[in-house]
């Protein structure tokens, strides 16, 4: 934020504001030989002094207006041909490189050209993209859209062409020499690539579960009812125990059960001591479900060792702002179970009507019936007849209650999901047995 008072004849004030010392110096002294004129003159004659400043400042202003269109374009093309150096680059960028190269084209004018040869490679007609808004005028697009059509191998007098390169397109990976591939020590997705985590995926045992944590997700531990402690939140759960977690700290990755791990410093470490931290914490242990809660560098040097992580059936990462993080976290710490319980698997379907949110899961449904008598919100568990789902039985041999209250609107889906796999997963009472069989 710029304090000190707007002087439009200092050039110190236009440097303050990004301007070169040069432009600086040329707007400064425009604002010099034409000044405004004081309120209590003519309006006419303030009028005219503002036209001959801003004719002074015309030739400043169209230097300006060329500086920053050749700065853009510089970061353009530098982006492009940085994305092809990492291998991440596509065909089309491959042609706009050789549009510029070869034809000279500046960057809209480039991407016409890579849009006609795009359209040819795939086999796609020849249609101009008059849509995109730009500077450069509409005759050299449509020019350099032509030649990046023929370049692409089309032939706008060939009655088949479209057919024909349609039919080469799918035998023809690329027209142009793909750029070197990147080779990668897995060809699983790194766990920045790992989508959030959501009720779908089906309950995994908290023994083969793994949690990776940053330093910060545990630095309160003293702090039992903190609800930024992700820690905390996980052990929080019953039979979270059993779970693994691992904590990164700036000297590598320690498992958070290891009162004395060997190794751990403040200094950064190489990936490959990383790597080798990792593998020690997770050596004889197998999981089917790992939550990612790293994020920046943290979470790009994961990837650098994602050949230490195991390939599981759920594989997923909290993103986003810290308050999304903590909700991706409790979604995940819902789909836990303990070895003394049974929960069932499989999709839930859910539906929004208007009586409210409900899901089915097998022969159950659940539903949102609506405010409690009370308070809060009642859910209601039926079965395929529409009658309540009464007189079943958990592991452990309690009555599973077919209606129950939740305390807020934001618990109704999670208390819902839970309820489904629990009744799911239910043994029926004897007594339940002898009414349905009468």
């Amino acid at each position: 934020m710029i304090e000190e008072p707007f002087d439009p004849a200092d050039a110190s004030c236009w440097l303050a504001r990004g301007r070169t010392p040069a432009h600086a110096a040329a707007i400064a002294s425009a604002w010099r030989d034409f000044p405004d004129l004081p309120p209590n003159a003519p309006a006419a004659e303030r009028l005219a002094r503002g036209r001959e400043r801003i004719a002074a400042m015309r030739p400043i202003n169209d230097e300006i207006r060329v500086q920053v269109e050749a700065e853009r374009q510089r970061a353009n093309f530098t982006f492009t041909d940085d994305m092809l150096r990492r291998g991440k680059g596509t065909d089309r960028d491959v042609a706009i490189l050789r549009g510029r190269d070869q034809y000279g084209y500046e960057w809209d004018v480039v991407n016409r050209h890579a849009d006609g040869w795009y359209a040819a490679h795939v086999g796609w007609p020849h249609k101009y993209p008059d849509g995109i808004p730009s500077q450069a005028p509409l005759a050299s697009r449509r020019q350099a859209y032509d030649q990046g059509f023929t370049d692409g191998g089309g032939d706008r007098t060939d009655l088949f062409d479209a057919a024909r390169r349609s039919n080469l397109a799918i035998l023809l990976a690329s027209n142009f020499a793909s750029p070197a591939p990147t080779m990668t020590s897995t060809g699983r997705p790194l766990p920045s690539a790992w989508p959030k985590p959501s009720d779908e995926p089906r309950p995994t045992r908290w023994s083969r579960r793994l949690a990776i944590l940053s330093d910060a997700d545990a630095q309160a531990l003293g702090l039992a009812n903190d609800p930024w402690n992700f820690l905390g939140l996980i052990r929080a759960r019953a039979g979270a125990d059993e779970a693994t977690i691992v904590i990164h700290m700036p000297g590598g990755f320690v498992r958070a059960d290891d009162p004395t791990p060997e190794g751990i410093t403040t200094v950064p470490i190489t990936a490959a001591a990383a790597r080798a931290q990792l593998q020690h914490a997770l050596a004889g242990r197998e999981f089917d479900d790992v939550l990612v809660a790293l994020q920046g560098q943290a979470l790009a040097l994961l990837d650098e060792v994602a050949s230490a992580l195991p390939l599981c059936r759920t594989m997923e990462r909290t993103r986003n702002t810290r308050l999304q993080q903590r909700t991706h976290l409790r979604v995940w710490l819902d789909r836990g179970y303990a070895s003394d319980e049974n929960i069932a698997a499989g999709h839930i379907r859910w539906r929004k009507g208007i009586h409210g949110l409900h899901g089915k899961l097998g022969e159950f449904t659940a539903r949102h019936v609506g405010a409690a008598p009370s308070r809060g919100h009642l859910i209601r568990v039926e079965t395929i007849s529409g009658a309540l789902a009464s007189g079943s039985a958990a592991s452990d041999g309690s009555p599973l209650a077919p209606e129950f209250v939740v305390s807020s609107k934001a618990k109704i889906r999670a208390s819902i999901a839970t309820a489904l796999r629990s009744f799911a997963a239910s043994t029926p009472l004897m007594g339940t047995l002898a009414r349905r069989a009468a």
